[in-house]
């Protein structure tokens, strides 16, 4: 699993969002720079589209009500914007990275899961998003509790 460096992480809070409040709607959109290692974590009523690139390598997700629960709900794009890069190997590219993705999401809002310490608790989803069905799946990605660090 990936190391999360907290120096590398960039975070903002938008739309009325706080580091304590609402519960819901709370959107996570994270994005990445190759150049520079740094990961950007916007947590909003809604996803952050004007930070996604053309790449589609960002991870979005949210907090959903699950059968008198909740979960976590994300989704990556494994089809690429055009043929350079096969769905294949961004999906081996997602695979590696999620697991740091969620670290920094986790830590992004850590404040918000200390005063909630039962989201640590509730299932991780993940939706590989592909025209291929090979790539197409809905997987249980473990807890929060799995990627503190």
């Amino acid at each position: 699993m990936s190391h999360l460096n907290p120096e590398k992480l960039s975070v903002e809070f938008r739309g009325g969002i706080t580091p304590t409040s609402p519960f819901f709607p709370r959107h996570y959109t994270l994005t990445h720079s190759d150049s520079t290692a740094e990961l950007f974590v916007t947590i909003a009523r809604s996803f952050a589209w004007d930070k996604i690139n053309p790449l589609r390598d960002e991870v979005m997700g949210k907090w959903i009500k699950c059968n008198n629960s909740f979960a976590f709900h994300a989704f990556v794009q494994v089809d690429g914007p055009d043929a350079q890069i096969s769905a294949t190997v961004r999906d081996e590219i997602f695979r590696r990275e999620l697991p740091l993705a969620l670290k920094a999401i986790r830590y992004a809002d850590h404040t918000f899961f200390a005063i909630h310490p039962s989201l640590d608790n509730f299932p991780i989803i993940i939706d590989f998003v592909s025209s291929d069905p090979r790539f197409r799946r809905r997987e249980n990605w473990g807890t929060f509790k799995d990627y503190t660090s």
